[in-house]
């Protein structure tokens, strides 16, 4: 359907805020992705201020025959915030953060980031495990799982999540909780936007220090196994409380990297926690005894909301991105040969491996609990992100991507990978990686969804 045949005036009159059409001076940049890869052209753009306002918008797009499209940050990789002629319902106007820090909990608007509710929580002391770029979208994050520097200490995000206002398919607006619609919950918990739109969080929240402590330590690929393997070993030993994560990088323009390594791949091993500085420098000792010595190293202390946001000059709005990803049940000699052999062909200096250590909290809740599309087994989620500015080399580094996921998938755990990392939307891959929940799932899609209106997302079709 083209904008011209869609009722403006009535779409203007029941929703509560802004529609954006092609016409419109800030059409180009409402409808932009993080991804500069996704170019895609809505039909109309709906900026709803309340739940009521995207039942309105939900009920408006089925009158008209509209696909709908969920936008909350627009920072998936695969861009499923925006489609060709569809509606996107912008959920940015519902960014609100209220934190009950007597009760531990926060009420987290569907279009808030990472940098707004983090803001929000430290200041009383609190948080919740949240993304590693600050400007990554609360909703979607939460809905496929979320992982972050927290999630050894507090599990998933999904883990947190005991309630939410949802939108549905036929335009209501509905309370999951455990007493209230408790399946659903079950459902958001991991399995993506499938079942409604999420226009409200609610967190449980945890004790955590306004105040981090990270130590942050790289090797030069030709000495990088030592330093790997010492990390290795280091991360599935962590104390309570701590976090850790092993990242392929190019090293940043920062004061503390030496200016010969500035641009250079390296292999960094970092460790972050709310402990005093002493035990610290304890615990990352055997690091620093690792033959041979790293070649920089960054041990500090630094708000937690720095710390939630020190990547995110890595990641810039507009770059051309491209990511694959699979759990492995151990960083192997293998898998680390792999790494250290690959990560230096890639061609673009943006690129970059993160590989997040799930164990701690994450593993002591229950398979059943969630949704989510991971074992809770001890593991590694590997991450391959290829990015760049460059059109022309972006295409060699996607198929670096896949090539690099190709060589590792002999060392995969299972056919599962982490939803909120899936950019080619396969059918089966989705299918394997929830698994036996899978089933599960599509049941309660033909419940909330039957006729899958829900679908631009990582999809679990009706039953």
């Amino acid at each position: 359907m083209t904008t011209a045949e869609i009722d403006l005036e009535g779409l203007r009159a029941t929703v509560d805020g802004a529609v954006i059409t092609p016409a419109d001076p800030d059409y180009d940049t409402a409808r932009q992705v993080w991804n500069g890869d996704i170019d895609r052209r809505p039909a109309v753009i709906v900026r709803p201020a309340s739940a009521a306002g995207v039942a309105a918008a939900v009920l408006a797009a089925r009158a008209h025959g509209l696909d709908v499209t969920v936008r909350g940050s627009g920072h998936n990789y695969a861009g499923h915030a925006v489609a060709d002629d569809a509606m996107m319902i912008d959920l940015r106007a519902l960014d609100s953060v209220t934190v009950d820090p007597a009760a531990k909990r926060a009420h987290v608007g569907g279009g808030a980031t990472w940098a707004q509710a983090d803001a929000a929580m430290s200041a009383h002391g609190l948080g919740v495990t949240g993304g590693f770029i600050s400007s990554t979208g609360v909703g979607g994050l939460t809905l496929g799982g979320g992982m972050g520097w927290l999630t050894m200490r507090c599990g998933l995000t999904c883990d947190s999540l005991v309630a939410a206002e949802v939108v549905t398919a036929d335009g209501r607006v509905v309370t999951a909780s455990p007493r209230e619609n408790a399946e659903l919950l079950w459902g958001l918990r991991g399995g993506g936007g499938n079942f409604g739109i999420v226009t409200t969080l609610t967190f449980a929240l945890h004790d955590v220090p306004s105040l981090a402590q990270l130590a942050l330590l790289c090797w030069t690929p030709e000495h990088a196994a030592g330093g790997l393997t010492a990390g290795r070993e280091l991360i599935m030993s962590l104390p309570a409380g701590y976090g850790g994560v092993i990242m392929a990088v190019s090293a940043p323009p920062a004061p503390f990297v030496p200016e010969h390594y500035q641009g250079q791949p390296g292999f960094v091993v970092a460790v972050a926690g709310f402990a005093d500085p002493v035990e610290l420098e304890a615990i990352v000792k055997p690091l620093r005894d690792a033959a041979p010595a790293p070649a920089w190293e960054l041990v500090t202390p630094l708000p937690y909301t720095a710390l939630q946001q020190m990547f995110d000059e890595s990641a810039p709005r507009g770059l051309l991105a491209y990511e694959k990803s699979l759990y492995v049940e151990d960083l192997s000699d293998a898998v680390l040969d792999t790494l250290i052999s690959t990560f230096p062909q890639r061609r673009s200096p943006l690129t970059l491996v993160p590989i997040f250590a799930l164990r701690g909290r994450y593993s002591e809740i229950h398979e059943d609990t969630t949704a989510f599309s991971g074992s809770r087994n001890p593991c590694w989620a590997i991450n391959i992100s290829g990015m760049t500015t460059d059109p022309a080399e972006f295409i060699e580094e996607r198929q670096w991507t896949r090539d690099f996921w190709d060589a590792l998938r002999p060392h995969a755990n299972s056919d599962a990978s982490y939803v909120n990392f899936l950019v080619d939307d396969d059918p089966t891959r989705i299918r394997e990686s929830y698994g036996e929940k899978y089933s599960r799932l599509t049941a309660l899609k033909t419940e909330w969804d039957p006729d899958n209106i829900f679908h631009h997302n990582a999809n679990i079709p009706p039953a």
